[in-house]
């Protein structure tokens, strides 16, 4: 089977590249070449600029591909470039969404594929749902064959999962408090690369999987305090954690506030019963517990990997001071 990934070196499909070859799929890879992960052994590449039309159909003239998979298309003209590009000429094409594109904050939990596509609070989330919709009215109408997969928070070892990163672990290092939005109660899923890989690569070329939507997450779920909890213990540190009202952050921080509000603020776990059916045997494996040692160790291997970020620093100052009834 000869799959395209456009993309194909990021967090999520780093785990899925090298699993597809192992699988026995003749990979290629088509992006700009210039990704900081090495391309697994077997892959093939092909640099050309994938918002660039002509650049596309130039790199790929004259090759065959039974699945194209498209990583890094956020908006509908992304989607249209490809529907231009490869109707009639692919058995499936597979668009990378967004769990986020769920209704926020969700009627009812778990979350299943059914659920509404609808989160009026980020805008990433709404575009992710305009693709959707397009990929859909294309299949009414065409035949056009999509497979839509919806990750929620996936990680590799490089990825901590706040929005301040590295810079959320040095404060716990330093005895400092850090910020956690709301309560701290609120459930969330963090699913490994590995684990996500497991029950994505078997879609591929799966005839079950036309015209249909999965989400593929981890079976875990924690709520906030669990997650910095859990960092915390792989830093060999305590977290001292001060909570912080969702819309506070927004007012100093609508970037930060926007990923909030419109994802993280909100309890979301997932039913994972389709990705099942789809996949037989599918099952996360990895606990957060080792994922957070994995990632502790990818950046206390090399210090330069430790990047601080003194604004955010500041703004968690000056948000535990507000808490606090402090001045800042």
């Amino acid at each position: 089977m000869r799959v395209l990934f456009i993309g194909g070196t990021g967090i999520i499909s780093s785990a899925c590249s090298p699993l597809a070859v192992r699988e026995g799929i003749e990979l290629t890879l088509l992006n700009r070449g210039s990704d900081r992960r090495e391309t697994p052994e077997g892959v093939e590449t092909i640099v050309a600029d994938v918002r660039d039309p002509r650049s596309v159909r130039h790199a790929i003239s004259g090759r065959s591909f039974d699945v194209v998979v498209n990583w890094i298309a956020f908006t509908p003209d992304h989607i249209a470039q490809d529907l231009e590009l490869f109707r009639g000429r692919i058995g499936q094409y597979v668009f990378i969404s967004s769990a986020s594109a769920y209704q926020t904050p969700p009627s009812s939990l778990p979350v299943i594929e059914s659920t509404v596509l609808q989160n009026p609070h980020w805008e990433y989330s709404r575009n992710k749902i305009a693709c959707e919709d397009l990929l859909v009215r294309s299949y009414r109408e065409t035949g056009f064959p999509y497979t839509i997969v919806r990750p929620s928070h996936t990680y590799d070892r490089t990825l901590l999962p706040f929005d301040h990163g590295w810079t959320v672990v040095h404060r716990m290092r330093q005895g400092k408090p850090v910020v956690v939005h709301g309560d701290g109660t609120s459930l969330w899923v963090l699913t490994h690369h590995c684990d996500f890989a497991q029950g994505f690569v078997p879609l591929l070329g799966n005839s079950h999987a036309i015209g249909e939507a999965a989400h593929i997450t981890s079976d875990q779920w924690l709520t906030w305090n669990q997650i910095y909890d859990l960092v915390a213990q792989a830093a060999g540190v305590e977290a001292l954690k001060v909570h912080v009202p969702s819309e506070v952050i927004a007012a100093h921080d609508p970037r930060w506030g926007a990923s909030l509000l419109g994802d993280k603020a909100n309890s979301m776990v997932f039913d994972n019963s389709k990705i099942k059916r789809l996949v037989p045997g599918f099952a996360a494996t990895v606990p957060f517990s080792q994922g957070a040692r994995e990632i502790m160790a990818w950046y206390d291997e090399d210090p330069v990997r430790q990047k601080i970020d003194p604004d955010a620093d500041a703004l968690e100052d000056l948000l535990v001071a507000k808490v606090a009834g402090l001045k800042p």
